[in-house]
């Protein structure tokens, strides 16, 4: 695969103040990527940054091997070939849906515009609505027409700002899914900027988690939700509980959860970080597990056990009541250590 997107070193300062601090990233072409992390992280301004909107303190932005920004020049924002969709769509209220996806191809030669036109409809199923203004759409359906829009430009990149927020919960994860899809048959390389981990596993490639204008790790989601890098990411992706251990031998670890082989390297005394898909409980009078708290979350049960002070989340399809005592197994599989803060 080759790179779309290359960003070295890249600073952005409000105020004095770095929002983005030498960030650097790679993207591939035809990938997904997710700019993930809370209000204020930088995920916004780095899009910004990206699109040319915001001037540089330092770093370059590349796309396709070409310098779009070294500090020293910067190519306009609509030089760069580079799409972007809006949380609130943009739409222009009065333009058809076809008007719409004309408009960023309005110079093409006449029969190639409405030939791109008439395909972009067929690629987000909104044949029958071409003829429609924007208010006489569904969210989810104005969402297609700017991706539709979007896309008919050709563009080399990508940008989303929280392209699903405004989208009712119910018809979410669908668009979601539908979306990808037209992404993945068209080779599309995007990012997308979102405060919602849900969104992000669904949606994306692979995840950057923000924090403090810095990326913290990135890779697939699988990868930063089992391995995570800091506490940080592990508590941003997901719910984790967190039990003492200490080195017993080179090989082996001592918990209240009882021993379990070590990961070579790390200090003697440290956490270990158990996703509740570590875990397995089952109902036993004498069971060294109390069960502490219970949420009802329809496809499982969301169980607090505490066993001997360890305050652990577990997922179960058992239908357990606070009080119930149950056996606590630790799944086989590659810890995850972190130093012992303080």
């Amino acid at each position: 695969m080759s790179c779309t997107l290359s960003i070295k070193n890249l600073t952005c300062r409000y105020n004095g103040q770095a929002v983005l601090d030498n960030l650097s990233l790679d993207v591939e072409r035809g990938e997904i990527v997710c700019l993930l992390g809370a209000s204020g992280c930088g995920k916004t301004t780095l899009l910004k940054a990206i699109a040319g909107l915001l001037p540089l303190d330092a770093g370059e932005v590349s796309v396709n091997c070409r310098v779009l920004n070294d500090g020293k020049f910067s190519e306009p924002p609509e030089k760069r070939n580079i799409g972007m969709i809006f949380q609130d769509y943009a739409l222009f209220p009065h333009l058809t849906v076809s008007e719409n996806i004309m408009f960023g191809i309005s110079k093409w030669e006449k029969a190639r515009a409405k030939e791109q036109v008439g395909k972009m409809l067929r690629l987000v199923h909104l044949e029958s609505f071409a003829d429609r203004y924007p208010h006489q759409l569904s969210g989810g359906q104005q969402q297609r027409v700017a991706i539709a829009r979007a896309l008919a430009c050709e563009p080399e990149l990508l940008l989303l700002d929280e392209p699903f927020s405004n989208i009712d919960t119910q018809v979410r994860q669908e668009l979601i899914r539908e979306i990808r899809k037209i992404f993945k048959s068209q080779g599309v390389t995007a990012i997308f900027v979102t405060h919602s981990r849900e969104e992000a596993f669904a949606f994306s490639d692979k995840l950057a988690v923000m924090n403090a204008g810095v990326i913290e790790q990135f890779g697939t989601a699988p990868e930063l939700y089992y391995k995570p890098s800091s506490r940080f990411v592990a508590d941003f992706l997901g719910a984790g509980s967190y039990v003492p251990v200490t080195r017993s031998g080179n090989d082996r670890l001592s918990s209240p959860l009882g021993e379990w082989s070590a990961p070579l390297g790390g200090a003697n005394d440290a956490v270990w970080l158990l996703r509740p898909q570590n875990l397995a409980i089952a109902a036993s009078p004498e069971g060294e597990g109390v069960i502490d708290e219970m949420q009802f979350m329809g496809d499982a049960c969301r169980y607090v056990v505490d066993v001997n002070d360890c305050k652990l989340v577990v997922y179960s399809n058992l239908i357990l009541t606070v009080g119930d005592r149950v056996d606590v197994s630790v799944i086989q599989h590659d810890p995850v250590l972190f130093e012992t803060v303080g």
